[in-house]
C-alpha cells in the first residue's frame, strides 16, 4: 500500500492528498506534526534526510517534493488523469503549478516564518503581512492567465494538476483573512473544486491529524 507521511495543514500534503482523492488510492498515513517539530526527529531524517513533507513511498518508489510526487502518481496510476493530452494545455498546467510551487510557497513556507520569527526577530503582524503579500504577488498574475485558460476550472473543463494547485494556496490565503473579491476567476474555480468530494475528503479539517 502507499505509504503518505504528511502534516493536516500543510498546503504542499494538502496537493497530494487532493490527488489521491480524486484517483481514489488507498494510501497509509503516516503524520508528521510540524508545529512540534517532529520533521526534525531522526527517525522522520532517516526516512527522508530533507526533513520536509510530503512524502511518498511506493514499494521502491521514495519521493519528495510535492510536485514530483503528484506527477510520478499521475504516471504511475493513469487512471483519472491530471494532465491534458495536448501539449499547449500541459504546458499551460506547469506554468500554474510552477507559479505557486515555485513562486510562492517556498516564500510562505512553515520554516521561512519560524526563520523571520526567531533569526530575524520579525513580529506577528509583519510576518502576516509577508504571507499575503507573497500569495497577492501571485495571484495579480494568476488571474488574468486563469480567465485565458479556464472553463470550470483552472485549464478548461476538467480537474488538472493546477486545480490540486490552487485550492491549497486559497486555503491559505483565507487563513490570513486575505481579501479575494479581486480575483473572481479565481474564486469561481475554486468554488467548483470545492463541489467535488475528493476535494472535500482532502480538506484539512477533514484528517486524521487535525488538532
Amino acid at each position: 500500500m502507499l505509504q503518505l507521511f504528511g502534516y493536516w495543514r500543510s498546503s504542499a500534503s494538502y496537493r497530494v492528498r487532493i490527488l489521491m482523492q480524486l484517483k481514489g488510492l488507498d494510501y497509509e498515513f503516516h503524520p508528521v506534526n510540524l508545529r512540534l517539530g517532529e520533521q526534525h526527529e531522526k527517525g522522520y531524517h532517516r526516512i527522508n534526510p530533507q526533513g520536509l513533507v510530503p512524502f511518498l513511498i511506493d514499494g521502491d518508489v521514495q519521493l519528495g517534493q510535492s510536485v514530483a510526487i503528484m506527477e510520478y502518481l499521475d504516471e504511475a496510476y493513469p487512471a483519472y488523469p491530471l494532465m491534458p493530452s495536448a501539449a499547449q494545455a500541459r504546458a499551460r498546467v506547469r506554468q500554474i503549478v510552477n507559479m505557486i510551487a515555485c513562486d510562492t510557497h517556498p516564500l510562505d513556507n512553515l520554516r521561512v516564518l519560524n526563520y523571520l520569527e526567531q533569526a530575524l526577530g520579525v513580529d506577528q503582524p509583519r510576518r502576516e503581512a509577508w504571507y499575503r503579500h507573497w500569495i497577492d504577488e501571485t495571484f495579480r498574475a494568476l488571474e488574468p492567465l486563469l480567465m485565458t485558460t479556464a472553463g470550470v476550472y483552472c485549464v478548461g473543463n476538467e480537474v488538472t494538476l493546477a486545480d490540486c494547485m490552487l485550492v491549497p494556496q486559497v486555503y491559505n490565503a483565507r487563513r490570513y483573512q486575505m481579501s479575494l473579491e479581486e480575483y473572481p476567476t479565481i474564486n469561481r474555480i475554486v468554488a467548483n473544486c470545492e463541489q467535488l468530494q475528493a476535494f472535500v475528503r482532502a480538506a484539512p479539517e477533514r484528517q486524521p491529524d487535525a488538532s
